[in-house]
């Protein structure tokens, strides 16, 4: 009896441990669009700079890693080379030359090290590409509007985009999504016509604050087709999180489709809101 209790007791923690290790390995994993259950990484990324900054970020990780075995180890050194009982004569030593030359340059080159890619992948993000779309954002109390500007006979629309609590992902999806063709650059100019907001996709590796009288810009090119979801990231007020963005992105004819099924459904709901207001 007592060994079944025990291969029992054995069995339950093997079990337990391998649903912690699974737990952690799906910890580390991303989503793709949407964050998971105790996600501890980024998301995977799906434009260049988004790939650009989850690289940086694990090489600062191994970095500050390295740093800190580092420390560890001079702080076990100290502890057991000097104490009182292996050194009952403590040091006279004031000043080492070599040490205060090492502890400056040492710190200096790893700054370097940092700034270059950081640089260069800020460069990356303040460049200014020729853009194949561009889509004005406005964010409002508490949802978006999407301006789409005439392209030849077809686009020259807008759209508002509110919170689906019916829809999964919970607090993620909209009523109606920003759509973008594949592969090509898209700039996104940001502005409030009330509070600071902030419009943020986790996947394209970037945000960019909607502020009242200022317009900023954005470009990113999304290079897995797709449906990748954002929220607003600037407390704007009681409906901060009920104010998601859903970005989808698809191929060029089927951005081509929507495009012209988008004109004539957008028009048909201003025409009818302006008859709404003229009565």
């Amino acid at each position: 009896m007592r060994t079944t209790q025990a291969q029992h007791r054995s069995s339950w923690g093997l079990a337990a441990f391998g649903a912690l290790l699974g737990s952690s390995s799906s910890a580390l994993a991303a989503g793709i669009g949407q964050p998971e259950p105790w996600q501890m990484s980024r998301q995977i990324p799906v434009t260049a700079e988004a790939a650009d900054l989850l690289n940086f970020e694990h090489g600062l990780h191994w970095i500050a890693f390295a740093i800190s075995v580092f420390v560890l180890v001079l702080i076990l050194y100290c502890i057991f080379k000097f104490n009182e009982k292996t050194n009952p004569t403590p040091s006279r030593t004031t000043h080492n030359t070599a040490i205060e030359v090492a502890w400056t340059i040492i710190p200096v080159l790893i700054l370097v090290a940092v700034a270059i890619p950081s640089f260069r992948t800020l460069r990356t993000q303040l460049s200014d590409p020729k853009a194949d779309l561009v889509v004005k954002v406005v964010g409002h109390a508490w949802y978006w509007s999407y301006v789409y500007p005439a392209e030849g006979d077809k686009g020259g629309f807008t759209f508002d985009a509110n919170v689906d609590e019916e829809q999964q992902p919970k607090l993620l999806a909209t009523d109606n999504d920003m759509v973008i063709p594949v592969g090509k650059v898209v700039k996104v100019q940001v502005t409030s016509d009330d509070v600071i907001h902030s419009w943020a996709i986790p996947s394209f590796g970037g945000k960019i604050d909607a502020i009242p009288g200022r317009l900023n810009q954005w470009w990113f090119k999304a290079d897995r087709e797709g449906t990748y979801h954002g929220q607003c990231s600037e407390l704007c007020g009681a409906r901060h999180a009920y104010m998601p963005i859903t970005v989808r992105v698809v191929s060029e004819q089927a951005y081509a489709d929507w495009l012209t099924e988008a004109k004539t459904k957008y028009a048909a709901i201003d025409n009818g809101a302006r008859l709404a207001d003229a009565r």
